[in-house]
């Protein structure tokens, strides 16, 4: 089966387009066509580890899009601001703070 056939998830060719076919390559068929699809975790489980991950890192630009898809993933929004309060704490306020606001700005949008 070719790539294309297998294709699922198409988020890094609508970022990259042809500009870094190895990034899409990783993100779209790898990433999220494989390992988000493990059925060992839920995909709201992977959510809030993710969003752990991203929030203790300190990585505002793919928390934007990661809490997002985690309400997707039906993570609810007060689930996600107690998380985020949680984490202030073992991640360092500033994340705690910075991931917030994120996710307000999000939530704001709707």
């Amino acid at each position: 089966m070719t790539d294309q056939q297998n294709a699922g998830w198409t988020g890094g060719e609508r970022v990259f387009g042809d500009f870094a076919p190895g990034m899409v390559h990783y993100t779209d068929r790898v990433l999220f066509d494989e390992v988000w699809e493990r059925p060992d975790l839920s995909k709201r489980d992977r959510s809030l580890v993710t969003v752990a991950a991203l929030t203790a890192m300190g990585k505002l630009d793919q928390l934007q899009f990661h809490l997002d898809f985690a309400r997707q993933n039906g993570v609810s929004d007060h689930e996600l601001k107690e998380a985020l309060l949680h984490l202030a704490f073992y991640a360092g306020w500033p994340n705690g703070m910075g991931a917030t606001t994120v996710l307000k700005n999000i939530i704001e949008k709707d």
